[in-house]
This record gives C-alpha cells, sequence and structure tokens, in this order.
C-alpha cells in the first residue's frame, strides 16, 4: 500500500478514536512553523521548548475530552494556542517582548522596551493598550490579517494559508487595515508616542 498522507482533520480523528501515532504525525508536519514562531517570539531555545511542549499539552487535552470542533483548522488553532502561551510567558516575566520597525507602520517601533526608566514603561503599555483598542474598532478581516502579521509575525503567505483567502487579499487587508489605523489616529490626534 502506497503512504497516503491524510490531512490534519483525518488524523485528529484518528488520534481522538485511540491511535497515539497519529498525534505524532500531526506534531512532526506541523513542528518547524510552530517552533519557529515560539522562538521568533522569545528568542530562547530552553522557553521556547517549554512553550512548545506547553502547546501541545494543551492540544492533547483539549483533544482528549473532545471540546475541539473540527473546522479543518488545526494549524491556525495550534498556533493560536502558543500564541496565547506566549503572551502568557511574558506577562508573567514582566518583560515584554520587542517589536520589529517594518517599512508598514513604523509605529509599533515605540513599543520597544530597552529603556529601564518606568515611566516610559507605562507610557509604552498605556500606547500599547490605546493601539489594542484602535486594533479591535477594525472590521474583523482586516483586524485578523493585522494582527497575524504584527504580533504574530507571520508572513503574507502563511496569513493567506491560514485565513483561506489569496495572498493578493492578505495584502489588500493589511493596507485597508492600516489606512483605517491611520485615519483613526488622525481623527481623535492620537500621539503614539512617548
Amino acid at each position: 500500500m502506497a503512504n497516503v498522507i491524510l490531512p490534519d482533520s483525518e488524523l485528529v480523528k484518528s488520534y481522538v478514536a485511540g491511535n497515539e501515532t497519529a498525534l505524532s504525525t500531526l506534531i512532526e508536519r506541523h513542528q518547524s512553523k510552530i517552533y519557529g514562531f515560539i522562538y521568533s517570539k522569545v528568542s530562547d531555545r530552553d522557553i521556547t521548548d517549554d512553550i512548545f511542549q506547553d502547546t501541545f499539552i494543551k492540544v492533547i487535552k483539549t483533544l482528549k475530552s473532545n471540546s475541539y470542533n473540527e473546522e479543518g483548522k488545526f494549524l491556525p488553532w495550534v498556533m493560536r494556542i502558543s500564541h496565547n502561551l506566549v503572551v502568557d510567558y511574558f506577562r508573567k516575566t514582566k518583560k515584554m517582548p520587542l517589536y520589529r520597525e517594518t517599512e508598514e507602520f513604523s509605529i509599533f517601533s515605540i513599543m520597544s522596551d530597552d529603556s529601564p526608566n518606568i515611566e516610559n514603561r507605562m507610557i509604552s503599555g498605556q500606547v500599547e493598550s490605546d493601539l489594542k483598542k484602535l486594533i479591535e474598532e477594525l472590521p474583523q478581516d482586516q483586524k485578523e490579517v493585522l494582527i497575524m502579521r504584527i504580533y504574530q509575525d507571520l508572513s503574507f503567505k502563511e496569513i493567506s494559508e491560514l485565513t483561506g483567502v489569496s495572498i493578493n487579499t492578505a495584502l489588500g487587508r493589511m493596507r485597508y487595515a492600516l489606512m483605517n489605523l491611520r485615519k483613526v489616529i488622525d481623527k481623535h490626534q492620537i500621539i503614539l508616542t512617548n
């Protein structure tokens, strides 16, 4: 019999039905993407290993408890779990990650935390929370692309795969999201600097 590559959804069903090797296949299939994503956020191999393991502990618990609803989106679901665990890690350690400056949106550069000055950190925290409120006002499709690109550091190719739209559509949504954010910022004359 030829080696058939089963889709994620079939492997999930197989694992829930008791086939432990199905989970190994899923982990091997997506390991580099998930591990790479976590590492890009925390830049530490040991912490990445821990978060990667915690991600799959949560995956196993959810699958075993039958509370995973299969929508054919196994990878985005696991990425969301790992993203949430990264956020939890930063909350616990009180270290906010440095956000890379991109040509797309320089506003995020002000969220870097190189300065130990508490006042600057508080202002940065306020700016970040203001920015999150602004992002929440965007239409869902634009918000989704913006969060995946800026906070999850995914490429437009990955975003298009995860959202099921073409790369051009993902790029368009990102462009509109940034234009809308700028409009809101101008309208409210919000100054996002510290």
